[in-house]
């Protein structure tokens, strides 16, 4: 794998950071997709704005994330979310 450096000032950084975070990326995530994306239009790949449509799921992930965190079940596996409902649906029905 090989490494690019970009300089950018402080104030591009920052906002292209925070940008890149509502969308769920990091920096290095948003540029190796542009990369990617550029090689196979073969020029300049495409445009990533928020409407109002993401920014409200980006709300309700958050919404949802936090949720779980103050609940205590944000690093459940998948198989433990299942088998909690199960024990939920075993306790309604008695």
């Amino acid at each position: 794998m090989e490494l690019i450096q970009v300089r950018v000032d402080s104030e591009t950084k920052a906002a292209a950071a925070s940008l890149f975070e509502a969308l769920g990326m990091d920096i290095s995530t948003a540029i190796r997709s542009f990369l990617k994306k550029a090689i196979a239009e073969g020029g300049m790949p495409f445009d990533m704005k928020l409407d109002e449509s993401t920014l409200k799921a980006i709300a309700a992930v958050r919404s949802m994330r936090e949720t779980s965190e103050a609940n205590g079940n944000s690093k459940m596996t998948l198989d433990e979310i299942n088998e909690e409902i199960k024990e939920v649906r075993k306790a309604r029905k008695k």
